[in-house]
């Protein structure tokens, strides 16, 4: 694959949103087929991981990566059953995965709960058919948990949310599952090609709706 979209005028960026013009076609997976990604590793002595799908994946990075005790944001898939899915597999449909964000941090430094706020104010909770300009299943909202605690305070968040916002949120809380490692164009995207980044992120209308939603908390 090629990041020969990322040339295209503003009007096709916003258009197609974050899936590549190749990652299309969907239909069915070759049952010989070898897993092209490799699952996280575990996180070390003194770390802890948070999962959390807002879309497309490179703008959710940049929010996570300011926050002092995290320690590494990685772009990938997760929620599905395919092992090693690819970027055109997902994209295409082909798999039920959605792109996530794996956030490697120091639980002495920042706190779950601070990590789920800056989640909720930097999506849309409300769209339920992606994210923004973003379509389809692979671009749903979620957080994958790894505990009851986890668990419980996404729950809290959704009902607080509903009466702060007025309408049903439709963000999944599912347990962690398998979080698959996307192919290393994909990471930190927003750094290796910023102008390209700002013009997709622009045209989706991604931060136009945040502050619609959020005032002065979006993209916190």
């Amino acid at each position: 694959m090629t990041l020969t979209r990322r040339l295209f005028p503003l009007a096709f960026i916003a258009l197609v949103g974050c899936t590549d013009a190749d990652a299309g076609g969907g239909g069915s997976l070759d049952p010989e087929r070898q897993p092209a990604t490799q699952q996280a590793p575990a996180p070390a002595e003194g770390q802890a991981v948070a999962v959390f799908a807002g879309g497309c994946f490179w703008c959710m990075e940049k929010p996570f990566e300011k926050i002092d005790g995290v320690v590494e944001v990685t772009s990938g898939y997760a929620g599905g059953e395919v092992k090693g899915p690819s970027y055109k597999e997902v994209g295409g449909g082909a798999t039920t995965h959605i792109e996530a964000i794996h956030v490697l941090y120091e639980p002495e430094k920042v706190s779950y709960a601070r990590l789920i706020e800056v989640f909720w104010h930097n999506i849309d909770p409300t769209q339920s058919s992606g994210q923004f300009c973003d379509k389809g299943h692979q671009y749903t909202t979620a957080v994958f948990t790894s505990d009851p605690t986890e668990g419980k305070l996404a729950l809290e968040w959704k009902k607080k949310l509903t009466r702060e916002l007025g309408a049903p949120i439709v963000t999944d809380i599912r347990p962690a599952e398998p979080f698959w490692v996307a192919e290393e164009y994909h990471q930190d995207f927003y750094k290796k090609n910023p102008d390209h980044y700002q013009r997709y992120r622009t045209g989706c209308g991604r931060d136009r709706r945040l502050q619609q939603l959020w005032g002065d908390k979006a993209g916190h």
